[in-house]
């Protein structure tokens, strides 16, 4: 019998979350509104779209470029730093795996918040990593206790995320910078930044790669519209950034990406655009909860998380409700946060479908409470 490897034979069959396509297989009917994956809905900018046609007329037949030079070189500029201390890869999600195994060993300990973004408590597990969560304070990340963790655990890495998810909570750049301040030096920080475009300003630090323990995630799948082509880049230190190179997928960030992604950044004045569209969905959505006797947590986004009012069970049947009514959300699993569903930012016609599914999903959970 082939042998497996004993980290992997250990874990169960199972993937971070159900893709809304194997819920419409399973139900055997699309989703009338698409609100659940946090994906840019409007789509990407018209220069990414001419770029992405371009390329799969000239492009697609070669292997990419390994390096994605020309892109790193304007992500650098963008950042105001050196080529060298940025790496593109393929998503967020995949330099994280990739963050797991070079930062850390079997058996090292690891710090994330409770119920946060569940992708790298998968990379951690299925790297034989150990996982050390730190309860949510309120709606928000407690950067005091995680860096607490850090230091009493001696996490090899700790992972936050500003602006949160599943919450869409944020802290502003000098709460993050003093929190870094108070990691240990020899534990690696990963600050994931994939909503940093539709967050206020403030929020973000200043671009800063002196810090050798420090290493800032952001993606083209949020804002951008860019999410099916899988893009994200990481930035810190050079001597953080190298040792990608040693491992990563050489063909990792296909022609297509690269090319939409590098005209994406260009997109400035489609981007701000897109930041005040997302921003209105976000009011449309809290007051479509304020109707229907729910409060919203203020999110910096492109979600908004709604308290619906009971405890998990409850939340979980609105969810349900609303599922087979064909509009497809999430919902935090953790307790603490549970009470809660997420709801994206949609098109007009999307947040109209919400409009119309809420009040009836409300009601169905309160029969089935009752």
């Amino acid at each position: 019998m082939v042998k497996f490897n004993p980290i992997v034979a250990a874990l169960p069959d199972t993937v971070p979350f159900v893709a809304p396509e194997e819920t419409e297989r399973r139900a055997g009917r699309g989703f009338r509104a698409r609100l659940g994956a946090n994906e840019g809905n409007f789509g990407p900018s018209p220069q990414a779209i001419e770029a992405m046609q371009r390329a799969a007329r000239d492009e697609a037949w070669k292997y990419c470029d390994p390096t994605a030079h020309d892109l790193r070189v304007a992500l650098a500029a963008k950042l105001g730093i050196a080529p060298g201390e940025v790496i593109a890869g393929p998503g967020i999600d995949g330099l994280l795996g990739l963050i797991v195994r070079i930062f850390s060993d079997v058996g090292d300990t690891i710090v994330t918040s409770l119920g946060a973004y569940p992708t790298f408590n998968f990379h951690v597990s299925a790297h034989g990593r150990t996982l050390h969560p730190v309860p949510y304070a309120g709606a928000h990340e407690d950067l005091d206790a995680l860096a607490d963790a850090a230091r009493t655990q001696r996490a090899a890495i700790i992972y936050v995320s500003n602006p949160d998810n599943p919450m869409g909570t944020w802290w502003d750049a000098s709460a993050i910078t003093r929190f870094c301040d108070t990691v240990p030096h020899e534990c690696l920080i990963v600050l994931d930044e994939a909503y940093g475009e539709t967050a206020p300003p403030g929020t973000l630090p200043s671009t800063d790669t002196s810090r050798p323990n420090l290493i800032r995630l952001r993606t083209f799948s949020k804002a951008y519209g860019l999410a099916g082509l899988r893009c994200g880049y990481a930035f810190g230190h050079d001597s953080l950034i190298t040792p990608f190179h040693r491992v990563r997928d050489h063909f990792g960030v296909n022609v297509m990406a690269q090319a939409a992604a590098l005209a994406a950044l260009g997109a400035h004045d489609w981007l701000a655009e897109m930041a005040a569209t997302i921003a209105d969905g976000r009011e449309r959505i809290a007051a479509i909860a304020e109707e229907n006797g729910l409060t919203s947590v203020a999110s910096a986004t492109n979600f908004v998380a709604l308290d619906c009012g009971g405890d998990g069970a409850f939340a979980n049947h609105v969810l349900q409700a609303m599922m087979r009514a064909g509009v497809f959300v999430r919902k935090p699993m953790t307790p603490g946060l549970d009470h809660h569903i997420r709801v994206s930012v949609g098109r007009k016609e999307e947040l109209d479908v919400l409009e119309e599914v809420l009040p009836a999903a409300l009601a169905a959970a309160a029969e089935r409470s009752a």
